[in-house]
């Protein structure tokens, strides 16, 4: 039984899912040390608290440890292979296939900082900075994500979010999103490619009014706006999230140039907290 000193930390029953992802360390040289499950719960309390790399309690390992074995994970493809897993377990758990065959997609858009880098002006909700376009199944799970310029178009945007995952996502059979992603040829494009019928759900008054399922991606927004390192972009610049959906957040010692990624879904989210979309 192990101590937690925040509520970050990862429980006993969560660091069972995480145990067999992990690598095993690289056979000769000094052994390891560092205690992984200290290294999960750093990750996790940095994205919670937002606070910086050099500002971890000392109750975890040093800053540059933390992150190393965050970036050695990134490229590795650990935190794909714990997200699909932990995923396909949370729609089990709910009584539904592992894969989806309703997604839902939109994007918000976030204020970047002083920090400078690309970022677009959004003109429909003023905001300068950059736009975080999800796609969610219809219990709010993410199954992809991608971070563009603020002045990226949903439609183009859209398009670069969905692009590759037919193979990844086989039962997929329709796309519903906002009036932003309305577009003949996006929806034509789908169809012919991937089989995919684009379903858009309009507002029919300036009204606040829930219309069809698009407010389950709203609500998987505000479980991402838990965590205070979203509250802004903070990073850099940003090479886009590619299909892969590998998180990546800036290192301690990041340079201006160093590419980095924003968005970062915590994978532990408890599935009591799951809501079933009624009706589908």
């Amino acid at each position: 039984m192990s101590t937690r000193f925040y509520d970050t930390d990862l429980t006993d029953a969560a660091w069972a899912w995480v145990v067999p992802i992990l690598p095993a360390a690289r056979p000769g040289g000094r052994p390891r040390t560092t205690n992984l499950r200290a290294v999960f719960n750093a990750i996790f309390y940095l994205l919670r608290t937002g606070c910086q790399w050099r500002l971890l309690p000392r109750e975890f390992p040093p800053c540059g440890t933390v992150y190393h074995y965050f970036q050695t994970w990134q490229n590795s493809g650990v935190w794909v292979h714990l997200h699909r897993v932990l995923y396909e377990q949370a729609r089990h758990d709910a009584g539904r296939p592992a894969c989806p065959s309703v997604v839902i997609m939109d994007g918000q858009s976030v204020k970047t900082t002083e920090r400078g880098g690309a970022r677009g002006f959004d003109a429909h909700k003023r905001v300068k900075g950059r736009k975080r376009h999800i796609l969610v199944d219809t219990i709010g799970l993410p199954v992809a994500n991608r971070v563009e310029p603020a002045n990226t178009s949903d439609r183009r945007a859209g398009a670069l979010l969905l692009g590759g995952l037919s193979a990844l996502f086989p039962r997929i059979r329709t796309v519903i999103a906002d009036a932003g992603h309305e577009s003949r040829k996006f929806a034509r494009t789908l169809k012919q490619h991937q089989g995919w019928q684009l379903r858009i759900v309009k507002r029919r008054q300036r009204a606040f009014k829930i219309t069809g399922l698009t407010w389950i991606v709203e609500r998987s927004f505000a479980w991402l706006g838990r965590n205070r390192r979203l509250s802004k972009d903070y990073e850099y610049r940003g090479a886009n999230l590619r299909d892969d959906d590998r998180p990546c957040l800036n290192s301690p010692y990041a340079k201006p140039d160093r590419p980095c990624v924003r968005l970062f879904k915590h994978p532990l989210r408890q599935v009591g907290e799951i809501e079933e979309a009624a009706g589908v």
